[in-house]
């Protein structure tokens, strides 16, 4: 074997070597990606942001995929080029799964404490109106059902004001709709009865 033969061979041996040892996981890009996608778990971004999150999932597959398919292969085959591309790709998704879901929810806390206050002053509207209500034959009964009605739409308010200061906003809004329409379905029986004793029509919503 000549000097040139083993000179060649050893060149070669170090440039084989050299490309092994690159063709690493890209660790760094693939943890920067799952520190993303708990950024938008956190965010509850499944919730308030559902496709941007599974198109974070989705990212989080195809990179979980490449990554498997060249650990399958043998070293010096290797390539993490395209596992960094998804890498980057998961990152992106799940940080604007966990902005939107930041920007949604502060739109339903907002909204949420809007209903809470119409289904509040609904209540205390029907109130004043139950309290006005003639008194008389036949109309304990009813009186009493609508007074019943109205502290159970109080109970549902207790409850969205509790769901609402736990930041359960989805739970907090659907209560506090519930409890908007009960109250304006009691003030119509009270407009309804009042109507019926003194002869006169209801006045239409506006």
């Amino acid at each position: 074997m000549t000097r040139d033969t083993r000179w060649a061979m050893v060149l070669g041996a170090a440039v084989v070597g050299s490309a092994v040892a690159c063709a690493q996981p890209p660790a760094s890009e693939v943890g920067t990606a799952e520190a993303a996608l708990a950024g938008a778990q956190s965010a509850e971004a499944e919730t308030y942001a559902a496709e941007a999150y599974h198109a974070a999932e989705a990212a989080r597959a195809a990179l979980q995929t490449e990554l498997t398919v060249q650990e399958e292969r043998f070293a010096f085959m290797r390539s993490y080029d395209r596992a960094v591309e998804l890498a980057a790709e998961a990152q992106a998704a799940a940080t604007a799964a966990e902005l939107e879901a930041t920007s949604e929810k502060e739109r339903v806390q907002a909204e949420t404490a809007r209903v809470i206050a119409q289904a509040k002053a609904a209540v205390e509207e029907a109130a004043q109106l139950l309290e006005a209500a003639p008194q008389g034959k036949g109309t304990q009964a009813d009186i009493a059902v609508m007074k019943a009605d109205l502290a159970s739409v109080r109970v549902l308010l207790s409850e969205a004001d509790a769901a609402l200061g736990a930041s359960k906003f989805t739970e907090a809004r659907a209560k506090a709709t519930s409890a908007l329409t009960a109250a304006a379905g009691v003030k119509t029986s009270i407009e309804q009865a009042r109507a019926a004793q003194t002869g006169a029509r209801p006045r239409p919503r506006a």
